[in-house]
């Protein structure tokens, strides 16, 4: 049983990011689609495929690669099960000089942090990414 299923989903990405995988599955929930959605929305991901029936649902990211080698570099969790970690609007700080992003879980959904301050938004930081 998986007790934090976010950041088993940022493992399967790092990972196959690492080894340079064209696309990753990833069991589904809204959740997760909802943050496969905002990493689309950051440029990380070129699409996601909803597969499957019934319990064996999944969805695939497709993964953005540059020339030089992958976007996403490394992820970090932030707010954790046993330690949740809550931003207010105007303390979103861009990530490694504008180069990645966080993303918020916020009243108006799971959004990165550059829509979050534009929007004027806080929530819970779920983690970075470069």
């Amino acid at each position: 049983m998986l007790t934090d299923p976010i950041a088993d989903m940022l493992v399967r990405i790092a990972n196959a990011s690492r080894v340079r995988h064209v696309s990753v599955n990833i069991p589904l929930s809204r959740v997760k689609l909802a943050v496969a959605e905002a990493l689309e929305r950051g440029g990380y991901v070129n699409s996601i495929v909803k597969k499957g029936k019934k319990v064996k649902k999944h969805f695939s990211l497709n993964l953005v690669y540059t020339e030089g080698g992958p976007k996403i570099h490394e992820v970090k969790r932030i707010s954790k099960p046993s330690r949740r970690v809550y931003i207010k609007a105007q303390d979103i700080i861009p990530v490694r000089q504008g180069r990645g992003s966080v993303i918020l879980s916020t009243p108006r959904g799971i959004l990165t942090g550059e829509e979050a301050r534009r929007d004027g938004v806080g929530g819970e930081a779920l983690f970075t990414i470069w």
